[in-house]
């Protein structure tokens, strides 16, 4: 039986210019994005793992220095006794500047060339790796299996591939069908941040820890064994924060309290740690000050941002006697005669006066 870890998309150094994190913060993920490798790193080797497998993008080329890939090597160096084996993809690409290059590898690291599929052979683990890694940043190519030798049945075979399973991608398509008829024991792909096991042999890894908003859910690596030809995966929640997006509805008839309570009763995830976006909808009470609230709640999250798609709550009776010469009472007078029980009159009337009151309030 041999034991394996998967990952990959860890994107080291990663700037995070695309979210509203104060640059502080920033710096405190990209931090953690690197604490979260090496525990991958230390998880292999506590628990014995044969072979951790990176599936590309281990790191962003445009940000990272010969410093950082000589970190990365004294951390892949600490695994003695694990094989690790990476595809480059296109994000760490390898042309003739690539810092896969500037460094000397120890023995137990593997790093896939860019002619073509190769194999890795580990005779004591009766195991061959299959690897490509990329030389740019777009591959459309989609033939690159074509040269790939007839497989040693009596091995256990894995291929480790940066691609996209999308017969119109520019980020090396890859066909399902074709994934399957290569007749590996494992296909360790990477690309796509979400994961995702299809027909317990082939998996994506997703990335190990959540970049945005837009990877929301649990992210983490595949742990996986391969015994006598049955190939067993888990997906392994890992990462130290999430992203959560969460839509909370509001009323009329509450008040300031029953709102922050409402915030501090979330029900997903852990406030303190991790990363939510909330977005408001129902009524809410006109002389609520949202703000005060915004203020109240941040104290106690990580970090959210709170996008407001409520409406104004009225006092129509007094807004109609008030305004009954002018254009917002007969507006209101016109539409209590429709039902406001029902959600779409009731956001009619709403809208409207929201528009009405504009330059009022």
């Amino acid at each position: 039986m041999i034991k394996f870890i998967h990952t990959g998309d860890l994107h080291l150094g990663l700037q995070f210019k695309n979210l509203s994190l104060r640059s502080e913060k920033a710096i405190v993920r990209r931090r953690e994005l690197w604490e979260t490798f090496e525990r991958i790193v230390n998880y292999s080797i506590s628990t014995n793992k044969d072979f951790l497998f990176i599936a590309g993008d281990l790191f962003e080329s445009e940000y990272f220095t010969l410093g950082d890939i000589k970190r990365v090597r004294d951390i892949l160096a600490t695994s003695k006794k694990t094989n690790v084996l990476i595809s480059a993809g296109n994000h760490d690409y390898i042309n003739g500047k690539s810092l896969y290059k500037k460094v000397q590898w120890s023995d137990n690291i593997t790093i896939f060339d860019t002619n073509g599929i190769e194999c890795k052979s580990f005779m004591d683990l009766n195991t061959n790796i299959y690897g490509f890694s990329w030389d740019r940043n777009e591959f459309r190519e989609n033939n690159i299996f074509n040269d790939l030798p007839k497989l040693d049945k009596e091995m256990n075979n894995i291929l480790l591939i940066h691609g996209d399973v999308s017969n119109k991608s520019n980020y090396l398509p890859l066909s399902m069908e074709a994934l399957r008829n290569l007749g590996m024991d494992y296909i360790a792909l990477g690309h796509i941040h979400k994961p995702n096991i299809y027909n317990k042999n082939i998996a994506y890894c997703g990335c190990p820890e959540p970049l945005d908003f837009g990877e929301i859910g649990n992210r983490g690596i595949i742990e996986g064994t391969i015994d006598q030809g049955v190939t067993n995966l888990q997906f392994m929640p890992f990462s130290k924060r999430c992203y959560h997006e969460v839509n909370m509805e509001v009323n009329e008839n509450m008040g300031y309290l029953n709102i922050i309570n409402k915030f501090d009763n979330i029900g997903i995830g852990n406030i303190s740690e991790d990363y939510y976006r909330i977005k408001l909808t129902g009524y809410i009470q006109k002389d609520i000050d949202l703000n005060s609230i915004i203020k109240d709640v941040e104290e106690k999250f990580y970090h959210i941002e709170i996008i407001n798609n409520t409406i104004p709550d009225y006092d129509l009776d007094l807004l109609e006697k008030s305004n009954e010469e002018n254009i917002i009472g007969q507006f209101i007078k016109s539409m209590k005669t429709k039902n406001l029980e029902d959600e779409i009159n009731k956001d009619a009337l709403y809208y409207g006066l929201d528009v009405l009151l504009k330059d009022r309030y």
